[in-house]
């Protein structure tokens, strides 16, 4: 099975190329970027190979992509079809979501959101939790049986700065990183401590009150662009996975085929 897997979220674009089901690259870029995109789909769906029985060189591979962001989503639509002339499988529309999810609008929730979490289900084949950090984070809970139980969202880090900004006469726009020390000896020092230390405390305390509700403290995954930052000081995160989503789509469409050839 070889596929381009594409993750759109709300600032960058992550691309994946998986050959016979392996991941060969993950490249993730700006999604406002047309040319750059265009050229990173092209270069990727020209590493799978034809197809034998096709004459005009088609290639043996599908597109799936998730989204978040449909403006987005419609530019990778319109590449697919004009440079490469294929079509896209989209997660949600054209290949199942993986996982039930027991929540008021399973349709309202993102599909980021239920691939990752069928992902971490997937390895830990127990309750989870998956952390991800992106321009909003989202804390995501599993049961003990694969269901998708809702979570919490909150703003991530660059909406966090920019609104202290916004909102204040002098506050400066500061770039979120490790902290040094605990607190600031400026002002930039004690925004960055802020959110910083913030985000990870409430992460912790979210993750205890899943615990009370599960009678136990699950296994926590965390991912997105902006969980490196924050990993060596989360002794409560089991595991680092980066491009989480990503897997998550080649999960889903893995598990399409499978229901599909049932079917049969």
């Amino acid at each position: 099975m070889n596929i381009v897997a594409i993750d759109i979220g709300n600032t960058n674009v992550a691309v994946g190329l998986f050959l016979d089901g392996k991941e060969q690259s993950i490249e993730s870029l700006p999604g406002a970027g047309e040319a750059e995109l265009r050229a990173c789909l092209v270069a990727a769906w020209e590493k799978i190979p034809a197809l034998d029985s096709s004459s005009e060189g088609k290639r043996d591979g599908v597109i799936v992509v998730s989204s978040v962001k449909p403006a987005w989503a419609e530019l990778v639509r319109r590449i697919v079809e004009e440079d490469l002339d294929e079509k896209v499988h989209v997660i949600g529309d054209d290949v199942p979501l993986p996982m039930s999810a027991w929540v008021d609008a399973p349709d309202k929730v993102g599909s980021d959101r239920i691939i990752a979490a069928a992902a971490a289900y997937a390895v830990v084949e127990d309750a989870v939790v998956v952390a991800d950090f992106g321009t909003a984070v989202t804390i995501d809970l599993v049961d003990a049986n694969g269901v998708f139980q809702g979570g919490v969202i909150c703003p991530g880090f660059e909406i966090s700065a920019q609104a202290l900004k916004d909102n204040t006469a002098q506050l400066p726009k500061i770039t979120v990183h490790r902290p040094e020390t605990a607190y600031g000896k400026n002002t930039a020092d004690a925004i960055n401590c802020g959110l910083y230390y913030s985000i990870i405390g409430g992460m912790e305390e979210i993750i205890r009150r899943y615990a009370e509700e599960l009678g136990r403290w699950p296994q926590t995954i965390i991912t997105g662009s902006a969980a490196a930052t924050i990993k060596d000081d989360c002794p409560f995160v089991d595991n680092y996975v980066p491009h989480l989503v990503i897997k998550g789509i080649v999960l889903a469409y893995q598990k399409y085929l499978e229901t599909k050839s049932e079917t049969v």
